[in-house]
């Protein structure tokens, strides 16, 4: 249908809802109790996450969850530890809007 709105064709029921982003993984390398905080890409396809906070009740993993999320630009609630939450290798996913 030429001529008519993508939305107005959305709405009219005559095309699919637009398609969401799949959720992107990535495997990250956390270094706690260092001077600064920052979130780097490495050589390899890791990511390095140097963090302020120490690895106690949490509060390092709170802290990568916002330096994720301030990275890519997104809401807090929308990155989660997919595995390694004791460890130092971590794998951290990141919904798609």
């Amino acid at each position: 249908m030429r001529g008519v709105p993508a939305l107005a064709r959305f709405a009219s029921g005559l095309t699919d809802a637009p398609a969401r982003m799949p959720p992107l993984v990535i495997q990250v390398k956390v270094k706690p109790n260092a001077r600064s905080a920052s979130f780097e890409a490495g050589d390899d396809g890791t990511w390095l996450a140097q963090l302020k906070s120490p690895p106690v009740d949490g509060k390092a993993n709170a802290e990568l969850i916002a330096l994720v999320a301030a990275h890519f630009r997104c809401r807090k609630s929308a990155v989660s530890i997919k595995s390694g939450a004791s460890g130092r290798m971590k794998w951290v996913r990141i919904e798609g809007d």
